[in-house]
């Protein structure tokens, strides 16, 4: 995501500074965060890490948003877009926790603020099946999704950043709701795949929340174009 709002932001003109430890920048100890933002007018945190673990989570993306709110509160930075989950504040569970957390800071914060909440990626299926496994099974796990293609996800936070600070949430969600199960066996068999992928239930809170509808957008949500359907036509042939 952070390669897309990058490729999105230049195509329309705007400097940008990439905050990633490639580039010298640790947005965990803090290192050079200040020196890379000054001059800032508005941050776009996509910053993600892999766990289920709601501490893990919880621990990284607290951390995160401190240390950038305290270094754009310094910098005198006008405006920070963050890239956030629909249903997180319904299911604040497992990676979740994490998300919730986050949004929770920036609510409470000094720098004006918006959060985007968007709901799974169209990217999402490959992602499962690569990770979702039972030994040399790959798993479908149970889900209702309004996926979205990343690419209009990252069009949107751009679109905020261009935007005066709303202190607001926006939901954005793709054209209409599909089933992960189905998404991942398609993926699947698109890419050379032809073994089986059994459907799952997962346990818990986070389970329930992907079986009952709890992630999918609500009323006046933002609705994106590029179906399931088209973006794996367009990105498997």
């Amino acid at each position: 995501m952070g390669g897309l709002v990058v490729h999105e932001a230049r195509a329309r003109g705007h400097e940008t500074v990439v905050l990633s430890r490639s580039r010298g920048v640790d947005l965990t100890t803090g290192s050079n965060v200040d020196g890379a933002i000054v001059g800032t007018d508005a941050v776009i945190d996509a910053t993600n890490l892999s766990t289920l673990d709601a501490d893990e989570s919880r621990r990284f993306f607290a951390g995160v948003t401190r240390t950038l709110l305290a270094a754009e509160e310094r910098a005198g930075v006008e405006h920070h877009i963050a890239l956030s989950i629909v249903g997180v504040d319904r299911a604040p569970f497992d990676y979740y926790a994490g998300k919730r957390a986050q949004e929770v800071m920036i609510e409470a914060g000094p720098v004006p603020w918006t959060i985007l909440r968007a709901t799974q990626f169209h990217e999402f299926a490959g992602q499962v099946f690569a990770t979702a496994k039972a030994g040399p099974v790959h798993i479908a796990p149970k889900m209702r999704t309004q996926p979205i293609a990343a690419r209009e996800v990252a069009t949107r936070l751009v679109d905020l950043a261009e935007s005066r600070a709303r202190d607001g949430h926006v939901e954005i969600a793709g054209p209409r709701e599909e089933s992960l199960v189905d998404m991942i066996r398609r993926w699947a068999r698109a890419t050379g795949h032809r073994g089986w992928i059994p459907a799952v239930s997962l346990l818990g809170g986070a389970g329930k929340a992907q079986r009952d509808g709890t992630l999918l957008a609500g009323e006046g949500a933002e609705i994106g174009f590029e179906t399931f359907d088209a973006w794996l036509t367009r990105t498997t042939g």
